[in-house]
């Protein structure tokens, strides 16, 4: 998780508040108020329903506690404002304890429609909406546990379950797909490519399949996996996934569906 960042962390006066400039809280307007349009056709009901419930400002970026307030009356979980980019064992470690950390710079307009790393606008309209559902939430909590508990070379196993579910996860209903994941509901481009084009694989999902196949954070995604349901991450919740993780390193690593050249996982 940590790499290097062109970005600099905003950081929290002595009573929790960040400021941002009228510039930083226009980006946030200009990236908002197109973005929870457009996901209204693309994005499953539950995101949809769970973006209403968290009442995000358009005019000005939200401050974490503001969203923590919602969090907490749902599922007990919280947003924590961090550096851009945190290492495994941090993230790992806020996971568990129910902190979904969250990086508390924005993006410059330059990167409007793409950025590698998390902003505080992906952090935001893109993950804590659906912390407020039960199954949802309880996954990234054991997700937390699972990470702490496994060996640094499992970590990046790990990785690839959180990216291919929490950040870029489909789910199906009744005979076409929906987006739940992150990193499509705060994307522009990524959000009609994922369900409209036909140029990725969309797979069931399976666990064992997801954590033996490699991404590419720095293109559209060439893989996606599809749950029936989010009971499919309740019931992860309560597995053994370092087990899942055992038995797909005894298989070996899929054949990449992307060119090997940049930034891959």
């Amino acid at each position: 998780m940590a790499k290097s960042s062109k970005y600099v962390a905003k950081h929290a006066d002595a009573n929790g508040f960040i400021r941002y400039t009228d510039e930083e809280h226009a980006v946030w307007r200009d990236l908002i108020v197109p973005q929870r349009e457009r996901v209204r056709g693309y994005a499953c009901q539950a995101y949809v329903d769970a973006l209403a419930r968290m009442e995000l400002p358009d005019d000005r970026i939200p401050q974490c506690r503001e969203v923590s307030s919602v969090l907490l009356d749902y599922t007990g979980w919280q947003v924590v404002p961090v550096p851009a980019l945190i290492d495994f064992t941090e993230f790992f470690r806020l996971l568990s304890e129910k902190k979904f950390p969250a990086a508390s710079f924005i993006r410059s307009r330059e990167d409007m429609d793409y950025l590698q790393e998390p902003d505080i606008f992906h952090e935001i309209f893109g993950h804590t909406p659906l912390l407020t559902d039960t199954r949802y939430a309880d996954f990234v909590a054991a997700y937390g546990r699972a990470g702490l508990a496994a060996p640094k070379e499992d970590h990046v196993w790990l990785a690839r379950l959180f990216w291919f579910t929490v950040e870029f996860g489909l789910i199906a209903r009744d005979s076409k797909n929906e987006v739940y994941g992150a990193g499509i509901v705060s994307s522009n481009s990524e959000l009609g490519y994922s369900i409209d084009s036909a140029k990725p694989d969309r797979r069931q999902f399976d666990i064992i399949d997801v954590l033996r196949t490699p991404y590419r954070i720095d293109i559209l995604q060439t893989v996606y996996f599809v749950l029936q349901s989010f009971d499919e991450l309740y019931e992860l919740a309560n597995q053994d996934l370092l087990a899942a993780v055992r038995r797909a390193r005894a298989m070996g690593m899929r054949a990449p569906t992307y060119v090997l050249v940049g930034s891959a996982a």
